[in-house]
């Protein structure tokens, strides 16, 4: 493990509900092109639980060994770049992800991810049925029910944290909007040809949530309509 992602720009944890944190951190996409990314963090009887882990500096790690022990990484889409570290610096930490990935960062066996197999009691786990790829989402029973995406399923109501390259292109792209959105380059790259995604939506708007915590941007309370709306725009 020793080509690790270098450790990139991030804030501090900040509380969202009884034992979830999210930290927001950033990732470099191309040259001039850095937008932010979120990683939740869950307590559950002292140990610690990593959704999208971000790779932190030593203010950072200190914030979360003071909540608690690192013990498992999720990997619920694509982020799962700085798994790989946290491995090497908890070495008690086990990595999970969804069967069909492959995702055993630093030779470590990943637990697999279905809804009979979770590390925490109070979280649910949603299975998209026709992407290309696996992806999911998590419903944590926090907080009046949250809504744990990846990229499926993102809300930026503003540029925060994105280059100024990266700025333009995300209004661009169609991200930056009061609604919830569902992510344009996502919806292409895991749509099957000649198909559809739209019953994968319809059942996830369908999940008994409030709050919406998102793989970018910024979280959103309240979320519940406001993607069931974006559901059907989107699928119409």
């Amino acid at each position: 493990m020793t080509d690790l992602p270098p450790l990139m720009p991030h804030g501090s944890l900040q509380a969202f509900a009884d034992d979830v944190w999210i930290l927001t951190g950033s990732v470099q996409m191309a040259p001039g092109m850095r937008i932010p990314r979120n990683m939740v963090v869950l307590r559950h009887e002292g140990e610690l639980t990593l959704i999208s882990a971000v790779r932190v500096d030593d203010a950072g790690r200190g914030e979360l060994d003071a909540l608690g022990s690192v013990r498992n990484l999720m990997k619920i889409g694509v982020h799962g770049m700085d798994d790989a570290w946290y491995l090497k610096n908890y070495p008690d930490a086990r990595a999970w992800a969804l069967p069909g990935t492959d995702h055993q960062p630093g030779g470590k066996q990943a637990g697999l991810l279905t809804p009979d197999s979770l590390p925490i009691p109070w979280m649910s786990l949603f299975q998209f049925e026709h992407t290309n790829k696996p992806e999911s989402a998590l419903v944590l029973e926090r907080g009046g029910g949250i809504l744990v995406t990846c990229d499926c399923v993102q809300h930026w109501p503003d540029s925060e944290g994105c280059s100024f390259l990266a700025k333009g292109l995300t209004k661009l792209m169609g991200f930056q909007k009061r609604l919830p959105v569902v992510g344009p380059p996502w919806l292409k790259a895991m749509t099957p040809a000649g198909g559809s995604l739209s019953s994968d939506f319809a059942r996830l708007a369908d999940l008994e949530y409030t709050h919406l915590i998102s793989g970018h941007g910024k979280p959103m309370r309240n979320a519940n309509a406001a993607l069931r709306a974006t559901v059907e725009a989107t699928f119409a």
